[in-house]
């Protein structure tokens, strides 16, 4: 079994996954839903932040910093931390920002490593269906200083399409030049229904209609 294939059956074992008939925010009706909050044990915890790991180090993603966008991103990118230095021997700094600067005691934005110029920096959030996050981020990183966002590593692609022709991911990498690695797809997901990976396969018509509508 693939990472990627345990990390969808880890999805559905966590309740994070599901399968039926969800209204979306955009008003779409979608046959699954990703559900993050759903991850709530200090083990599954550990366990998402392997996933986050191996996509990093699959993806041979340049990284010498995490930064997770608050409030979401600051465990994953602490849990993505702990597990590249644990099973990849790979000791890299994390940082996460305020929603409002600390104007008492050290102050400032960020909490954790002090960014400096050329520093690689990846972002780690959960889901991304708009880019708002990344779009939230990167005035913020640049305003810390000329770091060099090397990628967002998410859980997810969901392979929709956005406002236009072009889904949310393809949206950001032309807009900021940033590549997203999300773990899995939709498509993966598929897989893993037809394959008998995770049941549900009374749900492959409708993910497949689905995809043919929305997709990208």
């Amino acid at each position: 079994m693939t990472y990627k294939e345990s990390f969808i059956q880890f999805m559905t074992e966590c309740g994070v996954l599901t399968f039926g008939e969800f209204t979306l925010k955009s008003g779409r009706i979608a046959p699954y839903f990703i559900n993050c909050g759903n991850y709530r044990t200090g083990g599954q915890l550990r366990r998402l932040g392997e996933y986050y790991a191996a996509c990093i180090h699959e993806n041979n993603v340049p990284v010498e910093t995490l930064f997770g966008p608050a409030y979401k991103g600051i465990p994953l990118a602490v849990a993505a931390a702990t597990a590249l230095s644990a099973k990849y021997d790979q000791d890299v700094f994390y940082c996460f920002d305020r929603k409002e600067a600390k104007d008492h005691g050290e102050g400032g934005m960020f909490v954790g490593k002090t960014l400096t110029d050329g520093e690689k920096v990846v972002i780690i959030d959960d889901v991304m269906t708009s880019g708002k996050a990344l779009r939230e981020s990167m005035p913020k990183l640049m305003s810390a200083a000329k770091v060099d966002v090397t990628g967002m590593v998410i859980t997810v692609d969901r392979q929709e399409k956005g406002t236009g022709t072009t889904s949310a991911v393809q949206e950001v990498k032309a807009e900021f030049g940033v590549t997203v690695y999300p773990i899995v797809t939709m498509e993966d997901i598929i897989a893993a229904i037809r394959d008998e990976v995770i049941p549900g396969k009374e749900f492959l018509p409708q993910m497949l209609a689905y995809r043919e509508q929305y997709g990208v």
